[in-house]
């Protein structure tokens, strides 16, 4: 067996996340639409986010990555939303 393991992804598998992904495009137009005041960035980052999410895991093949290789990909975008929501309640508070 190589050093590289190979792994194939079926045609299902990108037809429901891309119907997924269709469907949170949909509720991110909705959530828009939608006056929430504050929530509004809320909503809008965390469907985005959620989107983010799956194309990582899906279509750039961390799903299939060792554990250790999740843990820094996860640790690097929780720092990022960490600035990300510093600087929220930063603007938030002016």
């Amino acid at each position: 067996m190589s050093a590289e393991s190979k792994h194939i992804v079926s045609y299902k598998t990108f037809i429901i996340v891309w119907a997924v992904l269709l469907f949170l495009t949909a509720v991110t137009v909705w959530v828009a639409k939608i006056n929430l005041g504050f929530l509004n960035v809320v909503a809008a980052l965390t469907v985005a986010t959620t989107k983010a999410l799956i194309v990582i895991l899906f279509f750039m093949h961390l799903k299939y990555e060792n554990k250790l290789f999740k843990i820094s990909v996860f640790i690097t975008f929780l720092v990022l939303a960490l600035f990300i929501g510093f600087t929220f309640f930063d603007v938030a508070y002016r």
